[in-house]
């Protein structure tokens, strides 16, 4: 969303696709890691903006390599706008960018003659590919804040034509499911249209696949982070491995309760009990509030499983990243 460029990934970061000494990958073990919501970046523009930034972002930068990039994925911001402000027109390249819009509504303009209001349960994909120039504000009426997730990854391959994408998603249609929302485009996989408007996953040029759910107090729900996982939250656990890579990240949307400043701590509302079973059967468990996040490493063939503990409905999403 920023005209500002992101920080510069550390030297230490693999590339996109490098390969890593098989004998190394049979020593590591699934792993989740916690990432507390007032640990992320923080920053409140003028009164119009209030953004918190999961990886380095704008003048937000960390030398902790997952908080820099986590495979393909670059940018996960929850961003609040005040009534009639916005990002200016400002350009983007070589990356796929798409919003989740949580509340109000997103007025989009942009170079490829895209003119259009988003509001909540609406996708919005910019594959930016060579280039593009797109301004997004406020467009909601009176005093209403717009509250949306804005996430960067890269494309698998550079140079694409920049193209646009939306897609509409119902609370029904999320409840207490894990929704395939965002998949990569694969032409054996006719579910993801490569359409501007139609049904099923928002397309994108990454590996990625981005799942949305409204889990209701005491529900559950599980994925296998299967070789052929992408649009399936119901394949069988432990299937073969296809490599070691396999990562994921969930975060759990700072909705029910509101915005909140980073010291400020929450005990009450929505709170998620995540548990991990990797192919050994060694499980891993950890327990989130509204804002937090959970890096997942390592989990080719492992079993998530997601309960809503809490009070109130958890909105969240879950990425896969191959």
């Amino acid at each position: 969303m920023s005209s500002t460029v992101a920080a510069p990934l550390a030297p230490s970061l693999p590339a996109l696709g490098q390969k890593i000494n098989p004998i190394e990958h049979q020593k590591l073990k699934p792993e989740i890691i916690l990432r507390p919501s007032g640990s992320r970046g923080h920053a409140e523009h003028g009164g119009w903006l209030k953004s918190y930034h999961t990886f380095s972002f704008a003048s937000y930068y960390t030398n902790v390599p997952r908080e820099q990039a986590w495979n393909s994925l670059r940018v996960i911001n929850e961003d609040r706008v005040a009534p009639s402000q916005g990002f200016p027109t400002h350009p983007h390249k070589e990356f796929e960018i798409f919003s989740y819009i949580i509340d109000g509504k997103i007025l989009h303009k942009d170079s490829m003659h895209n003119t259009e209001i988003l509001k909540r349960g609406d996708v919005q994909m910019t594959s930016a590919g060579t280039g593009i120039r797109h301004s997004e504000y406020n467009g909601g009426e009176g005093d209403e804040e717009l509250h949306f997730l804005q996430c960067w990854a890269k494309p698998s391959v550079s140079g694409l034509t920049p193209n646009y994408y939306t897609r509409h998603y119902t609370d029904d249609e999320k409840r207490d499911v894990l929704l395939p929302i965002v998949a990569p485009l694969s032409p054996s996989n006719q579910s993801v249209l490569d359409t501007r408007e139609g049904e099923g996953p928002t397309p994108i040029h990454s590996p990625l696949t981005l799942y949305a759910s409204i889990l209701s107090p005491s529900s559950t729900v599980s994925h296998v982070f299967s070789a052929n996982s992408s649009l399936s939250s119901v394949a069988q656990p432990f299937t073969k491995s296809t490599g070691p890579s396999r990562k994921g990240y969930l975060h759990l949307i700072m909705r029910q309760k509101g915005y909140r400043l980073p010291h400020q701590k929450l005990s009450e509302g929505p709170k998620l009990a995540v548990e991990l079973v990797g192919k050994d059967g060694e499980n891993q468990v950890s327990e989130l509030v509204e804002g937090d996040g959970l890096y997942l490493d390592q989990i080719e063939g492992s079993l998530i499983t997601i309960k809503n503990v809490g009070e109130g409905d958890a909105e969240f999403v879950l990425f896969d990243l191959e």
